[in-house]
């Protein structure tokens, strides 16, 4: 545990000067010497599954029906966005998040970025705050964005169920949306998988400036910049 604190806060410090690129001043980082704490907020959305919506509404149905169950549910509510994920999938996120719990994730604007940190909380929330806070007191960082991985129908009907929860006005819904699908490809794909193992296990071999201009680039395609 030691061991990754030191890795993380490496990688803190490697970032930090690349931080808001083409921000105001106001909003540029400042010299904070970081903390080797983990984050002391706590999860804010929802802790299970049946906790949104009734299990028996999703017992024996196949992957469409639960999927269409699922996303008219969060259809039309505020600040709040689902996900459907194979079973398979959600089960291999959950597991490379448990080995590599930090990653870090940004936000693009028309006058430049800012950078998002993101912890893994077993056994599957992930809590997103902005970088800055937590290099001033990770126990006092609060999230923007938590979003949870819920497995319980991943072995008898192939679906994992993701729920995002935006909990800061700051980040816009198309945003949020935006770094939820981004954590959701670090961690489900192998070759963006490396990248956070990098970012955790290898700060050596983590290239921030190639990270950020390929995130960047995908931002644009998706059109998720201010207009």
């Amino acid at each position: 545990l030691k061991y990754l604190f030191v890795i993380f806060n490496t990688m803190i410090s490697l970032v930090g000067s690349r931080l808001l690129c083409g921000f105001p001043k106001a909003l540029q980082p400042s010299a904070v010497k970081p903390c080797a704490r983990w984050f002391g907020f706590s999860f804010a959305g929802p802790r299970s599954l049946d906790e949104i919506v009734k299990m028996d509404l999703l017992k024996d149905k196949s992957v469409a029906e639960v999927s269409d169950i699922w996303m008219t549910y969060h259809e039309n509510k505020e600040n709040v966005n689902g996900v459907v994920l194979s079973g398979k999938k959600g089960k291999t996120i959950l597991s490379r998040a448990s080995a590599c719990p930090f990653f870090i994730q940004p936000i693009f604007r028309e006058e430049g970025f800012f950078m998002l940190v993101s912890q893994f909380q077993k056994p599957n929330h992930f809590l997103m705050a902005y970088l800055e806070d937590y290099k001033m007191d990770p126990s006092a960082a609060q999230p923007l964005l938590t979003f949870s991985i819920f497995n319980d129908l991943a072995e008898d009907q192939d679906v994992s169920l993701v729920r995002c929860d935006l909990i800061n006005k700051g980040i816009h819904d198309g945003e949020g949306i935006a770094v939820l699908n981004r954590m959701l490809e670090s961690y489900k794909n192998d070759d963006e998988f490396a990248i956070v193992e990098n970012f955790n296990q290898k700060p050596d071999a983590f290239d921030i400036d190639n990270y950020i201009s390929c995130q960047n680039q995908k931002w644009k395609k998706e059109n998720f910049q201010e207009s």
